[in-house]
């Protein structure tokens, strides 16, 4: 959920840097099908509408959701803000593949926003993960809404998504040909 807060923040950084909204309609995005559908699914594991499902099935949906995002990543790395991108989304599955085929979540940040880890998800609490710099260690301020914690990972993600937004509302620059 922390990626939804970077499309405003996107936005916001595109008309502050003279970017028009609806230059976002000019860029040519690839594999936009297999994104929806990849991020529509994950969507799905981390709502209510997962409950009730097996810890297992959760995370092996998850993961085959995160190899169809990675896809689309890699298939537009060259577009401004989208190799900010990739290396957010490879920590997150750095660290997801080094514990289990889950993202350990830190006690503390999920206590901080008063929630715990839901069965059907990504989500473990573990003591002591395995990369836990890379982990959800930090948490949103439990007055934001949909307030939940993420890690370097998300963050990163949020950036490039914000840049890429941003970049995009600006247009291409003079001089250079239309990626």
């Amino acid at each position: 959920m922390f990626i939804l807060y970077a499309i405003p923040v996107g936005i916001l950084a595109g008309y502050a840097v003279g970017g028009r909204l609806e230059r976002l309609a000019d860029v040519q995005y690839r594999l936009v099908p297999l994104a929806i559908a990849a991020l529509a699914v994950q969507l799905a594991l981390f709502s209510p509408l997962s409950d009730g499902l097996a810890v297992d099935v959760g995370r092996a949906i998850y993961v085959v959701s995160t190899v169809g995002v990675l896809a689309v990543v890699v298939a537009n790395v060259r577009l401004t803000g989208i190799p900010i991108v990739l290396v957010g989304a490879v920590s997150n599955v750095a660290a997801i593949l080094a514990n289990g085929l889950a993202m350990p979540a830190n006690a503390g940040a999920l206590a901080s926003i008063g929630s715990v880890v839901r069965p059907g998800t990504n989500s473990v609490a573990v003591d002591h993960p395995n990369l836990e710099p890379l982990t959800d260690i930090f948490a949103t301020p439990p007055w934001l809404p949909l307030a939940n914690v993420f890690s370097v990972g998300d963050v990163l993600i949020g950036l490039g998504v914000a840049v890429a937004i941003a970049a995009a509302m600006r247009g291409p620059r003079s001089g250079r040909p239309e990626a």
